[in-house]
């Protein structure tokens, strides 16, 4: 690693250090235990500790969620509401292996893993090839019906026992989050990070750079020799082996799957948090899902005595999330990163050239 990599990405370095130390760092602080409390052979997950790590695992699938969706939307300039789809597909296709298959449990998951990141990539490509000559709010329509098609689809469907769903019972204890959840932690941690290193390097890629003309302007991308349906479909199926990804982690934390994966809110969830964050940037979509999880976790639990009445956050949550999102919107119209990058952009100093330098930008321009 370069001087210049370090000096460009200090930030995210110090940032994935305290996520590999935090499950002990709370630890200390709250003399728990990062691995629970031992109940004769068992581990029983109790304690701050690990309670905050369950906070942090969904904060990882979250992230997961709306750093795919920001390549979708925000990269690419595709505004889908269908999102909902993939991640519970991936899910439901994790719990059908680990409870319907003979195989071992190690195997299962990766069986599981394998299908369900390929399938829900080829149901992405065959709902691009389908629809993505759609544009705006008509392909939004679009997704929004195949998404609540699959809803009811799963929700009915007696090998998933429809409404009711199925708990999942053969996870390995190794990686179960009910009796070893630091595993699971650095598990959440390591496929967060991958996503997010993998859509930095694409989207710095010349892939990439076609992508963001897709955003700015189809038809001129089109016109200067750019398939840009071709490149649109990466992206969508990228994006929906991503939200598969989080489906199977959010599965695998909660054991247990249901028609609610599929539910819309986990589609407006990643896009609020790419609009908060700031669409079309890397940290923005992990700003958001930070800033609105940690809120979640921290302000539902709070109660308020207003003139002898006691105001409990969870039963306004909803209204509360409304006001945050308009107060965000009013105050930073790109988003949180969006605004700060714009800002930053004004107080950099114009570049002056000189007598001095003029003979070399001549040279360069020969």
């Amino acid at each position: 690693m370069t001087k210049r990599t370090l000096r460009e990405n200090w930030l995210y370095l110090v940032i994935l250090i305290f996520l590999l130390v935090f499950p002990y760092i709370v630890g200390l602080l709250t003399e728990s235990s990062p691995l629970g409390v031992a109940r004769g052979d068992r581990m029983i997950m109790r304690g701050e500790s690990v309670r905050w790590q369950a906070v942090f695992i969904e904060l990882f699938i979250l992230a997961i969620m709306a750093m795919s969706y920001n390549l979708l939307f925000g990269f690419t300039g595709v505004l889908s509401f269908g999102h909902a789809l993939f991640f519970g597909m991936g899910g439901y296709i994790l719990g059908l292996a680990l409870e319907y298959t003979n195989i071992s449990d190690p195997l299962a998951i990766l069986v599981g893993v394998i299908l369900g990141i390929g399938l829900c990539g080829l149901l992405g490509l065959l709902i691009g090839i389908v629809s993505l000559r759609l544009r705006g709010v008509y392909f939004a329509i679009f997704t929004l019906a195949v998404a609540e098609m699959g809803f009811i689809f799963f929700g009915r469907l007696q090998l998933t026992r429809a409404e009711d769903g199925f708990a999942i019972t053969s996870l390995p204890t190794w990686i179960d989050p009910s009796q070893n959840r630091l595993v699971f932690y650095y598990i959440a941690l390591c496929c967060f990070v991958m996503v997010f290193l993998f859509i930095r390097r694409l989207v710095n890629s010349p892939t990439g750079a076609v992508l963001k003309a897709v955003r700015e302007n189809e038809d001129r991308a089109q016109s200067i020799g750019y398939d840009t349906l071709r490149y649109k479909l990466i992206a969508i199926t990228i994006a929906g082996m991503m939200a598969a990804l989080a489906g199977m982690l959010q599965v695998m934390l909660n054991k247990k799957v249901g028609p609610e994966l599929l539910a819309v809110g986990n589609t407006v969830d990643p896009l609020l948090m790419t609009i908060i964050g700031g669409i079309g940037t890397f940290t923005g979509p992990v700003i958001g899902a930070t800033g609105l999880h940690l809120l979640d976790t921290i302000l539902r639990e709070a109660t308020f005595q207003i003139g002898g009445v006691t105001l409990v956050i969870a039963d306004i949550w909803g209204l509360l999330l409304g006001v945050i999102f308009i107060l965000v919107v009013l105050i930073f119209p790109q988003g949180v990163i969006g605004t700060w990058q714009r800002l930053r952009g004004r107080r950099r100093k114009p570049i002056v050239v000189t007598q001095q330098n003029q003979p070399r930008i001549e040279e360069a321009k020969t």
